[in-house]
């Protein structure tokens, strides 16, 4: 039974990894992951904020006046007293390389051209094999196109391309107006794969406090329909290696998105309830099911579902949408 996949390059033991999360912030967690069978680990995202704040404090650091008063400069700590977060995220690159065998997956999260693209060659220096580029940008201004904001991920991404030689794949969010488009033009730009889809995490509100409070809510099964859909509606028509992400809990899960011609999957809300043994468990029910239905291997499955393959790719359309209204029965449902 042949597990492997190729992603972004990298040759890979099974198409089951972690998405980036606190989880792999602790070594000891990082290493259960790969005992369990995780093929990649992606870590946790550094942050265009934290950055631009190390930048500035650098700065306001470096810019002390020789006529400051010198009882004042004693305020100040040595630079060792702190660990800044985009250096202790470079260190654990390297801690974590030297831990386990399995690729590493960096992560960097940001909204704007500027700076923090420049800590992509960081990244690259300090080891990973890859990078994730989660581009969390919420288009809130009435003032700015669609185009305009399809332009500032495409120029993020080749920003980052020329900075760097290992892979970079893009986690997209749902919200493009022509998503296949974008998709398109950002493998075109030098993303190297495509993750779908972002999860934005919606505020709530506190009503006792009457405050806007984060508020986070693991997925369910239901949310992996959305990258299912994109993912067999690109796979073939976009020059980059597909990722599914949302709601990947299930050895059901990961076999379908494989079929739709996603490369990998990646799971968070499974292991916040299962645990890193959780993975174990997904391969070897994927092994029993490629044995009972007689796939030798991940390539044999792999976009054999897709819009390109199926004899009625309208299912993954229009045609699809009209047919459960009108063959909807509300008896059938189930809670």
């Amino acid at each position: 039974m042949d597990l492997t996949t190729n992603y972004l390059g990298l040759k890979l033991k099974n198409p089951v990894m972690p998405s980036a999360s606190p989880l792999s912030k602790d070594i000891g967690k990082v290493k259960k992951l790969e005992d369990a069978g995780a093929s990649a680990i992606v870590l946790w995202s550094l942050f265009e904020e934290e950055i631009e704040s190390e930048q500035l404090e650098l700065h306001f650091r470096t810019t002390i006046h020789s006529e400051s008063y010198a009882e004042a400069l004693s305020y100040f700590p040595e630079f060792s007293e702190y660990k800044i977060g985009p250096e202790y995220y470079l260190e654990q690159i390297r801690k974590i390389k030297q831990s386990i065998d399995i690729p590493v997956i960096a992560s960097l999260n940001g909204k704007s051209l500027g700076g923090w693209t420049d800590y992509a060659k960081k990244i690259e220096e300090a080891g990973a094999d890859a990078l994730e580029l989660n581009i969390y940008f919420l288009a809130t201004d009435p003032s700015k196109s669609s185009s305009e904001i399809d332009k500032l991920y495409i120029d993020i991404v080749k920003e980052v391309r020329k900075a760097v030689n290992i892979p970079i794949a893009v986690k997209l969010s749902p919200y493009f107006s022509s998503t296949a488009w974008i998709a398109n033009e950002l493998a075109k730009a030098g993303a190297d794969g495509l993750i779908l889809f972002n999860r934005f995490y919606q505020p709530d509100i506190d009503l006792e406090n009457l405050e806007v409070v984060p508020n986070v809510i693991l997925s369910t099964p239901f949310a992996n329909r959305l990258p299912l859909r994109w993912i067999a509606i690109l796979y073939g028509r976009v020059d980059a290696d597909l990722a599914a992400t949302g709601g990947i809990a299930s050895a059901e899960d990961v076999i379908k998105m494989i079929m739709a011609g996603a490369s990998v999957t990646q799971m968070f809300s499974a292991l916040i309830k299962y645990g890193e043994k959780h993975i174990a468990k997904v391969l070897d029910d994927m092994k029993k099911w490629m044995e009972e239905h007689e796939y030798e291997s991940i390539d044999q499955m792999k976009g054999s579902m897709s819009h390109k393959s199926v004899s009625n790719p309208a299912a993954f359309e229009r045609a699809n949408y009209m047919k459960i209204l009108q063959t909807f029965d509300p008896a059938k449902l189930k809670y």
